[in-house]
């Protein structure tokens, strides 16, 4: 544990905190060892054998609040103990019950349809901090703590670290198909705008399905990346490469066919990262992704680093062994479906540590911000468009305040010129919000 601790204290300071300052701080419960440190956080029993992994080790709601910030565990007080301060408030314990998701390690029950974990049945969302990155107010509390103690902790810009501008391959296109070409006919019977467009796009081009607004997407995600640099902003687009029997695999991406192949040459000329979507399969058997990895390694004539699960379906935290295996180092499925926020409880990216075997990982988890889903969707958030925007303008500014990364997720299928859904008009605004970020 003694690497984990480190490394949560490391965190919780921030990029532009010394290791000095680090070694300043003590998470002990031994009194003889106050006088090492500037400041001693005090362990709860969270981290013991006998309560450790354990329902009743869960956080007791309602939680406690220490300066106006909720703690999962530890007292809120502070006493200076010949001149030590010490915090009562275990903030290490806090924060590894958050970026781990130990949660959902304990709570194996609290599944939905397809075993994804619950947002709305979390405990950010629960204890109503979900569009709050509690940990990265720890990290606030913690660097205050130390400079009215005399050391020098100074505090982050407060600007976007970087943002991912980030979409899933689900569907290609709609009437590329002779499936999608005969459901646009019939349904064209009740409306012939639909089947004029069916017959269009199949006979004519992929350029002209409804389905195929890669174009336009890429030329917005390209609009931010000149404004805030292609440091701070990259456009990724994750391909499914593995298929299984389930309806929620389908349909089938051919990798040889002339309109995945413009689509190719679109993302090279845009200049858009390929990722790995790893297959809804590969959420149940994870066993899967790295022959997955591998075969899109070879259709993109690169190597992958980046994946998120489709239908985020990303099922136990100790999945992750998998992508280790298939030699991706970053992932970006942390986000609930139900509900838009912060799962990990941070807005930064952080190592994944395995709850169940109590490690730190080299892989990177890039908390997911908002899926466009997530804020439309009857089973969801269900926002009409102007509540959307707010709240989602109001996330991006709290990613801002707190030095972090903003990742947006949104579907090609979202964004059509279909006057009953808003997505297409939300994403144009979000991206004008986001160029003046700069």
């Amino acid at each position: 544990m003694t690497e984990i601790i480190q490394y949560i204290l490391g965190f919780l300071l921030g990029d532009s905190v010394s290791t000095d300052v680090l070694n300043q701080i003590g998470y002990t419960n031994q009194a003889d060892d106050y006088h090492q440190y500037k400041l001693v956080i005090l362990p709860s029993t969270f981290f013991n054998e006998e309560v450790y992994a354990n329902e009743k080790s869960l956080p007791k709601l309602p939680l406690q609040i220490w300066e106006e910030t909720p703690i999962l565990y530890g007292k809120p007080t502070v006493e200076m103990i010949e001149g030590t301060l010490v915090l009562h408030a275990d903030l290490v314990a806090s924060t590894y019950f958050l970026i781990s998701r130990y949660e959902e390690m304990v709570r194996k029950g609290v599944r939905d349809v397809h075993g994804r974990f619950i947002g709305k049945e979390s405990l950010p969302y629960r204890a109503g901090f979900i569009d709050s990155p509690l940990v990265d107010e720890y990290g606030l509390l913690l660097r205050t703590k130390l400079r009215e103690l005399g050391v020098d902790a100074p505090e982050p810009p407060q600007e976007i670290k970087k943002v991912y501008l980030t979409h899933d391959l689900d569907h290609l296109a709609h009437y590329r198909t002779i499936r999608g070409f005969i459901g646009g006919i019939f349904r064209g019977i009740r409306r012939p705008n639909e089947g004029k467009r069916a017959i269009r796009t199949f006979f004519t081009g992929i350029t002209y399905d409804p389905w195929y607004t890669f174009p336009w997407i890429f030329d917005l995600n390209n609009s931010v990346k000149k404004m805030l640099g292609s440091d701070r902003c990259e456009s990724v687009i994750f391909i499914r490469s593995g298929f299984g029997r389930r309806k929620e695999d389908k349909p089938t991406l051919y990798f040889q066919t002339p309109d995945f192949i413009t689509f190719k040459k679109l993302c090279r000329k845009k200049e858009v990262t390929i990722g790995l979507h790893a297959s809804y399969a590969a959420g149940i058997s994870p066993i899967r992704i790295p022959y997955e990895a591998k075969s899109l390694a070879r259709i993109a004539k690169k190597k992958i680093n980046y994946n998120r699960n489709h239908f985020l379906n990303s099922r136990e935290p100790s999945d992750f062994h998998h992508l280790l295996m298939a030699g991706i180092t970053d992932d970006f499925t942390m986000g609930y479906a139900d509900v838009a926020g912060f799962r990990l409880g941070t807005c930064r990216a952080v190592k994944w540590i395995d709850p169940v075997s109590q490690e730190l990982t080299s892989l990177t988890l890039h908390p997911l911000t908002v899926m466009d889903g997530s804020l439309s969707d009857k089973r969801y958030m269900f926002l009409n468009a102007h509540d959307a925007y707010e709240y989602t303008v109001r996330l991006i500014d709290t990613v801002e305040k707190w030095n972090g990364e903003l990742v947006l997720l949104w579907h090609n299928t979202a964004v059509t010129k279909d006057p009953k859904s808003y997505h297409r008009h939300l994403y144009g605004k979000l991206i004008e919000y986001l160029k003046t970020k700069e």
